[in-house]
C-alpha cells in the first residue's frame, strides 16, 4: 500500500503477547481485511504502509509455519501463487448476456420510449460502461468461491487465483450471504502508463493489458499489476431480493464491493433527461482516470426487469450506448509480418489509406494471432479502423467480408527473415533464432538511437545497410569494423565516415545506466536499469553475480521489480550470446560500472509546481521523452494524461485527444513547439 498521506500519530502496534497460532492468525487476518478495504475501497487507510506491512509479513509467517490454521480468506492471498493454472471452464449459474447496443440518441430514446410502453412511466439507472474484462464472482456464506470469465455467456474460464490479487474485489464479504454479482475489472490510466512504460512488449490499451494480466499462468504475475474493479449487479436469493437496482447497488456496497458512485438515477416521467446526461458525460468521460467505451441505461425496477425478461441475446431491460470512436472505412490489401529486435512476430494490416482522426492511416497493427481470429479477419475484407485513445491506429471491426473467398488470416509457420520455425510463446509468436537479420538490425537500431547510446549519423537507414551487405552481425561490430571500407558506396563519404566514428567514440563515455538499459534485454528499461543500480548493482559484475546466484529474492527486494521481471533478467543474462557480447563492448571501451552517483540533472527549478502534459510528434525532441527530460530538468513533473490538475499541455505536430481534454479542463497554458524551445532558453 503506498501513496496516500494520513496521520498515524495514534497508531499503535497490535501485540501478540500470550496469543495461540490459530488466535493470532484468525486475529490478523481480520485486521488486515479491514485495512485493505479502509485503503482499496474507502480510500481511508488509518495505518501506516509500513505498519501494515508490518502485520502482512507477521501473517505469512505463520501461515507458513501452521498452514492448517490458514484462512480461505486471508489477506495473504492477495500476491497470489507460482502454480501454473489451468483455466477450467465452469457453466454460470447466472445469465450472462451481451448487451443490446445502440450508437445514436434517437434509437436510444426511442427504446426508452418502446420499454416504457410496456412497463407504463418507469425510473431509468444510467451506468458507465467500463472498458475492461467482465467478471462473475460466487460467494458461499460470504466467502469468494469462484471467479469466472464471461466466455460465451453460457461457459467461462475459472480464474479465480488471479482475480484474488485485486484488491478491491473482497474475499469475504461483510455478511455471510450466498451471492452471485457482475462486474468490470480495469486497469487505470495512470497504472496502465507505468506498467507498459516498463514491458518490453507494450500493450495497445489498458483492457487489453487487464485481460492478459487475469489470463497469467502464475496468479503471483497477475498480483504485480494494479487491477482495479467495479461491480455492478447482484443475484441474491429470492427471499433477500432487492426491489430496485439503486438498493442492489446499495446492497453490494454494504458488503464489501466497490461500487462505480457515478451512477444517475432518472425518476419517472424524466425519461428525457438521459440525453442531456449522455452529453455530459461525453465531456467528462475526458477526464475520468479509467476507460469507458460508452454508457448503460437500465431499467430501475427489478419487478419490470422479470416482467420484460431476455431473449436468447440480451436482457429487454437494459441497453448499452456505445460512444462513436473516429473510424474510417478501408480495405485490406495485404498482411505482412514485421520481426521486432525481441524476436516478436507482429502482423500488420496494410490497407487502403483512409483519414481519421486527421491523419491518414495505411498501416494497422494486428497485435497477435488471437486478435486476427477474434475479428475473423481476411485479406480483401471491409473493415472500419479507429484510433484509440486517438493515437493508435485499430481495426475494429469486419463490416463486409471479401467476395474472393480468402479464409481467415493464418500466421506462417516460419520467419519470413531467416527461415527459422516460430515458436508459440503466450499470445505472441517468436522467431528464436538470435542471428536472424531483422533481430540484428532491430537491436542496433535501438542501440543506437538518440533515447539510448545516441550515436550520430548511425541512423536505421545505415544500419540496413551495414548489415544487408554483412559487415555488421552484432552490436560489439560496431567498435571493431572499419567504417573506411564504406567510403567506396554511395552515400559514405569522408565526412559522413568520420561522424559515424566520432559517434561511437563519443559513446565510450555513456553512463553504465544507459549502457545497460541499451543492450536491449526485455524489462531492462531505463527504470529497471536505474532501479537496480539505486540498490547496490551498479555493474554488470555484480548483475551477473545475482543471476549466477538466480537470486530471485534480492532482486525482487527492490521496489518495482517482481517475480516475472527477476526471471527474465536472470534467464537473458545467463545467454551465453549476450555474456560474449557484454564482454565484447567492455573490451570496446564501454563503461560498464557506475561511477558517480545516480540523480537527476537540475538545471534549475524555473518549472517547480508545474504538471506538463505532451502531445504529437517534434523536431527537436524524438523520441518525446527528450522534452519530458528537459521539463524535469527544470522542477517540473511530467504526466501520461490531462487531469485537471495540468498545469501545461505541450503540443506537437498531429496532437491527440489529449489537446481536446486540455481545452474541456480549461487549461490556458498550451504550448507549441517554438514557444517551448524560448521557455527552455528563458529556464
Amino acid at each position: 500500500m503506498n501513496g496516500l498521506l494520513f496521520d498515524f500519530d495514534n497508531e499503535t502496534p497490535l501485540k501478540p503477547a500470550d496469543k495461540s497460532p490459530e488466535a493470532r492468525i484468525a486475529e490478523l487476518s481480520d485486521l488486515l481485511r479491514k485495512y485493505q478495504d479502509e485503503y482499496y475501497i474507502q480510500s481511508r487507510p488509518s495505518v501506516s504502509d509500513a505498519e501494515y506491512d508490518r502485520l502482512f509479513n507477521e501473517l505469512q509467517d505463520l501461515e507458513q509455519k501452521y498452514p492448517q490454521f490458514a484462512r480461505p480468506d486471508s489477506p495473504t492471498l492477495r500476491v497470489g501463487s507460482d502454480l501454473e493454472a489451468d483455466f477450467a471452464e465452469v457453466v454460470h449459474a447466472i445469465p450472462v448476456l451481451s448487451l443490446d447496443k445502440t450508437h445514436s440518441k434517437e434509437e436510444l430514446m426511442n427504446w426508452v420510449l418502446k420499454t416504457e410502453s410496456r412497463c407504463g412511466k418507469a425510473e431509468f439507472i444510467a451506468e458507465e460502461k467500463i472498458d475492461g474484462v467482465s467478471i462473475v464472482l460466487t460467494y458461499k456464506e460470504g466467502l469468494l468461491v469462484q471467479a469466472a470469465t464471461r466466455g460465451n455467456g453460457f461457459v467461462g474460464n475459472d480464474v479465480t487465483a488471479n482475480v484474488k490479487t485485486v484488491k478491491s474485489i473482497p474475499l469475504k464479504l461483510t455478511q455471510p450471504v450466498d451471492l452471485t454479482a457482475r462486474g468490470e475489472i480495469f486497469l487505470p490510466l495512470e497504472a496502465f502508463a507505468q506498467v507498459n512504460d516498463r514491458l518490453a512488449v507494450p500493450y495497445a490499451n489498458p483492457r487489453n493489458l487487464a485481460s492478459g494480466t487475469l489470463r497469467r499462468q502464475k496468479s503471483a504475475e497477475a498480483g504485480e499489476i494494479p487491477l482495479d474493479s467495479f461491480i455492478y449487479e447482484g443475484f441474491f436469493p429470492e427471499a433477500d431480493t432487492p426491489v430496485t437496482h439503486a438498493q442492489v447497488l446499495s446492497r453490494l456496497k454494504e458488503l464489501g464491493f466497490k461500487v462505480n458512485s457515478r451512477t444517475t438515477l432518472f425518476s419517472a416521467g424524466d425519461s428525457q433527461a438521459i440525453a442531456g446526461y449522455i452529453e455530459k458525460e461525453r465531456e467528462e468521460r475526458k477526464t475520468l482516470p479509467y476507460e469507458i467505451d460508452g454508457l448503460v441505461i437500465k431499467l430501475n425496477d427489478i419487478k419490470m426487469r422479470n416482467e420484460l425478461g431476455y431473449t436468447g441475446h440480451h436482457p429487454r431491460w437494459a441497453i448499452a450506448y456505445k460512444f462513436q470512436a473516429p473510424e474510417g472505412i478501408s480495405v485490406v490489401k495485404g498482411i505482412d509480418v514485421q520481426v521486432g529486435r525481441t524476436g516478436r512476430i507482429t502482423p500488420v494490416a496494410r490497407i487502403e489509406p483512409v483519414v481519421v482522426s486527421g491523419s491518414t492511416v495505411s498501416n494497422v497493427t494486428l497485435h497477435n494471432q488471437d486478435y486476427i481470429d477474434m475479428l475473423e479477419l481476411a485479406v480483401g475484407d471491409k473493415v472500419t479502423v479507429s484510433k484509440r485513445g486517438d493515437v493508435i491506429p485499430a481495426v475494429e471491426a469486419v463490416v463486409e467480408k471479401n467476395e474472393l473467398g480468402n479464409p481467415v488470416w493464418k500466421m506462417p509457420s516460419t520467419c519470413p527473415v531467416c527461415g527459422s520455425a516460430l515458436v508459440l510463446d503466450g499470445a505472441h509468436h517468436f522467431c528464436k533464432n538470435m542471428q536472424c537479420s531483422a533481430r540484428v538490425k532491430g537491436q542496433i537500431i535501438f542501440f543506437a538511437s538518440v533515447a539510448q547510446m545516441d550515436i550520430e549519423t548511425l541512423g536505421s537507414e545505415t544500419i540496413d545497410f551495414l548489415v544487408d551487405n554483412g559487415f555488421i552481425h552484432s552490436i560489439p561490430e560496431l567498435y571493431t569494423f572499419d567504417f573506411n571500407r564504406l567510403k567506396d558506396y554511395p552515400g559514405f563519404g569522408d565526412k559522413k565516415v568520420e561522424l559515424i566514428e566520432k559517434g561511437l567514440e563519443k559513446s565510450k563515455g555513456t553512463d553504465y545506466l544507459k549502457v545497460l538499459s541499451s543492450l536491449g534485454v526485455p524489462e531492462i528499461g531505463n527504470k529497471v536499469s536505474e532501479t537496480l543500480i539505486k540498490n547496490g548493482i551498479d555493474s554488470i559484475d555484480k548483475l551477473l553475480k545475482v543471476v549466477d546466484d538466480a537470486d530471485v529474492v534480492k532482486l525482487t527486494s527492490f521496489e518495482g521489480i517482481g517475480e516475472k521481471t527477476a526471471q527474465i533478467i536472470i534467464k537473458e543474462f545467463s545467454s551465453p550470446i549476450l555474456r560474449a557480447q557484454i564482454e565484447a563492448l567492455r573490451r570496446a571501451g564501454l563503461k560498464f560500472q557506475q561511477e558517480a552517483p545516480l540523480q537527476k540533472e537540475l538545471i534549475n527549478n524555473k518549472f517547480a509546481g508545474q504538471s506538463w502534459c505532451i502531445t504529437g510528434s517534434f523536431v527537436n525532441f524524438r523520441p518525446r521523452t527528450l522534452a519530458a527530460a528537459e521539463i524535469e530538468a527544470r522542477g517540473g513533473k511530467v504526466v501520461s494524461q490531462v487531469t485537471g490538475k495540468t498545469t501545461h499541455l505541450l503540443v506537437g505536430a498531429e496532437p491527440g485527444s489529449k489537446l481536446d481534454k486540455a481545452r474541456a479542463n480549461g487549461i490556458t497554458r498550451i504550448v507549441d513547439e517554438d514557444e517551448f524551445m524560448q521557455l527552455l532558453a528563458e529556464a
